[in-house]
């Protein structure tokens, strides 16, 4: 990676230069913020942005994984310089018959900048991905801008209070994220409809070049791990969206009587020591009633494998979160995207090629254990 620090993540492996910039919109907490990430034109110096954008976020990560906010400068230190390797506000890459769009959910704990390798890798393979930052009290922290200039507003991440059963508390939160989701794809249409939609972020990206630039019939939804299971509720709310990719997804805040009304195709690419049977269980709910429904296993992978995480140095990463998988991160992050842009080519009904790696999706090779309906179970 070009950048220093502790971290390097990889650039993009596709044939389009990545390009990335941030959008707030709306003075309120019903606005959106997301980190979004698409093909663009070469730029010579492009800035490369921070993958920590604001101290703040430090605070935060320490509070929810080390559980001590004291330790933020520390994490600071460490990590606070690290850069993401695309182009910061980077001119859109034209394209007549319009990119497809995936609105991403970031996991319990995280914020929108935390899946810059998986999102960049979508976007190096020619889709536009909308990284969104919940306003649920799930990220590590987040803010938004009230109509008084120059003011902010934090939003802190929030325990399941004590007294409280977790199911309520997070299905609560399940869904106020995927009505987020739709949101997103909401702000993309009226962009594409001629609609203004002016981010209140100081910058000079305009939101307007997207207008013949998407291709809004070819819609997915993804997420890790809470975000998983938000992809998967996304598509009971919003028709429009085609298909879901589910990364290692925490099915527990979905409630059952949902599992029926999932319309479309999933796509479940879990790590090999988080899942639990229960949650299994519940994936193979949907593969029973959709064929087109996917389960498979990353061997040798834990759950921050499929995050930026998995690419901080080994001792950092061990301290912050114990044992790392045995699977290479590289390798690891090429078997999810190459897996996820096969199920996409087949949803989305993509021009693209991608379809060589079909086989990933049937659980062929030694890196990827197949669950339903092809076979034995990884558990």
């Amino acid at each position: 990676g070009s950048m220093g620090g502790m971290l390097a993540l990889p650039p993009g492996q596709g044939p389009h230069q990545v390009g990335c910039t941030d959008v707030m919109v709306g003075h309120t907490r019903q606005g959106l913020f997301l980190r979004l990430f698409y093909p663009c034109l070469p730029r010579a110096g492009a800035t490369e942005p921070l993958w920590v954008p604001r101290p703040e976020y430090c605070g935060g990560l320490a509070d929810v994984t080390l559980g001590r906010r004291w330790c933020s400068a520390l994490l600071g230190i460490a990590i606070g310089s690290c850069r993401v390797p695309v182009s910061w506000n980077g001119p859109l890459k034209p394209c007549s018959s319009g990119y497809p769009l995936i609105i991403f959910s970031h996991g319990l704990g995280t914020f929108r900048t935390l899946y810059s390798s998986i999102c960049t890798e979508l976007a190096s393979w020619g889709f536009v991905v909308a990284a969104l930052e919940h306003r649920d009290h799930s990220a590590a922290t987040t803010y938004f801008c009230p109509a008084e200039a120059g003011t902010e507003e934090w939003i802190p991440f929030l325990r399941v209070p004590q007294g409280q059963k977790e199911f309520y508390f997070r299905n609560k939160q399940v869904h106020q994220r995927a009505q987020e989701c739709v949101r997103a794809l909401r702000l993309f249409q009226g962009i594409a409809g001629g609609r203004a939609a002016p981010s209140i972020l100081p910058q000079d990206w305009d939101l307007s070049v997207l207008k013949d630039n998407i291709d809004l019939t070819k819609v997915a939804v993804m997420g890790h791990s809470f975000g998983g299971v938000t992809a998967v509720l996304a598509l009971v709310k919003e028709p429009s969206f085609r298909c879901a990719v589910a990364l290692d997804a925490w099915m527990f805040p979905l409630e059952n009587l949902l599992y029926p009304e999932v319309p479309r195709p999933v796509l479940f690419i879990n790590t090999e020591k988080f899942q639990t049977p229960e949650s299994v269980a519940k994936m193979r709910r949907l593969s029973s009633r959709n064929s087109q429904t996917r389960i498979v296993t990353v061997l040798g992978t834990v759950h921050e494998h499929q995050t930026d995480f998995a690419f901080l140095p080994g001792k950092l990463f061990s301290l912050i979160f114990g044992r790392r998988g045995t699977l290479e991160p590289h390798r690891a992050l090429a078997i999810t995207s190459q897996a996820a842009l096969a199920f996409l080519q087949r949803h989305l009904e993509l021009q693209e090629q991608f379809g060589r790696w079909d086989e990933l999706l049937e659980g062929v090779g030694d890196a990827v254990a197949p669950d339903v309906p092809f076979g034995r179970s990884h558990l």
